[in-house]
């Protein structure tokens, strides 16, 4: 079995941070006059699985599609 080549480092902690914080922004404002009624940790319960979903099923994979070969390069 070939072994697939590790992201670097600091590329894979740019393309998070980057694609992270729109889909915290967007979540948090589309949600908050929902959620306003909720205390603080209510609304993160109920906001931070939708975010991570975002990521794991729609933002990482398109980044991996499009960035995949980029991220592996030295």
């Amino acid at each position: 079995m070939k072994d697939s080549p590790t992201p670097v480092r600091w590329k894979l902690w740019l393309l998070l941070v980057t694609s992270l914080y729109p889909v915290i922004t967007i979540t948090v404002t589309v949600a908050e006059p929902v959620l306003t009624r909720l205390p603080v940790y209510g609304r993160f319960a109920l906001i931070v699985p939708v975010m991570v979903a975002l990521m794991v099923w729609v933002v990482v994979p398109l980044i991996q599609r499009y960035l995949g070969a980029w991220l592996v390069r030295g």
